[in-house]
């Protein structure tokens, strides 16, 4: 998590372009949905507009994708041949999950895939990929919240939208349930990265890193345990547990 005064710092870094925040910072740019390096010739964004992170993972995760302009993911040498086929096949399809077949299909070795990705960006290709497709799904997920609320309690479904955002990553659509029983996700922001929580009134079922491999199964299961859908939203169970995550890292809760 970026801290506030470091904020204006990289801020004020962006606009003078200076190459010594290099690989130190990336920011993503709400109004245009892409994150770029320090040094980005576009023009810049209003404050406002701007999330900084440390990792292009962090920018991934939040759903931004790579500026075309400045290839933030490329520094400080070039792509690959290969591994820029990869980034654009991901981005014709951030929903895809790639199976040994897809590499296959493009003449590609998947080891080799892995590999290259793993030196240039500390993550393997199939990380990336799924990076991208969680930080879009979760943007989707957060971006309809009020909606879905607003849905549920005047009695209609959710939107076809944050029903298939949903999908993706929560294993099903959600739908109106009788009992009113449902467990509840939210996104919470750590110095660590970000954390997904679930819990219904009483307890907590899940608390774990967005980008942990094999999250997507975990939620399934519990899903399929339990027989409830998963919607947006708090409860005083993931209230407690953020608080506590908050006082843990400032140093003040052991």
């Amino acid at each position: 998590m970026i801290k506030p005064e470091l904020r204006q710092e990289y801020f004020d870094a962006l606009l003078q372009k200076k190459t010594e925040y290099e690989g130190i910072f990336y920011v993503g740019v709400k109004t245009t949905g892409v994150f770029c390096r320090p040094t980005c010739p576009a023009r810049k964004p209003k404050f406002e507009n701007c999330e900084f992170f440390e990792t292009a993972k962090e920018a991934l995760l939040a759903s931004f994708r790579p500026c075309l302009r400045c290839h933030p993911l490329s520094h400080p040498g070039q792509l690959s041949e290969l591994v820029q086929m990869l980034a654009n096949a991901v981005e014709e399809n951030p929903e895809k999950r790639w199976k040994d077949r897809d590499f296959r299909a493009l003449s590609i070795d998947s080891s080799t895939a892995r590999r290259q990705f793993k030196k240039r960006f500390g993550m393997t290709f199939v990380e990336y990929a799924r990076a991208r497709r969680i930080g879009l799904a979760m943007k989707q997920i957060r971006e309809g919240e009020s909606v879905i609320n607003a849905q549920f309690a005047s009695g209609y479904e959710s939107s076809s939208g944050f029903r298939d955002a949903f999908s993706r990553i929560m294993g099903t659509a959600p739908s109106l349930l009788s009992s009113g029983h449902v467990l509840k996700a939210s996104w919470l922001d750590t110095p660590l990265g970000p954390m997904v929580a679930v819990a219904d009134e009483i307890g907590l079922y899940l608390l774990e890193f967005v980008d942990r491999r094999g999250l997507e199964r975990e939620v399934e299961c519990l899903r399929l345990k339990t027989k409830l859908a998963i919607i947006p939203g708090k409860t005083e169970p993931i209230r407690l547990i953020e608080n506590e995550l908050t006082q843990y890292f400032k140093g003040t809760l052991q």
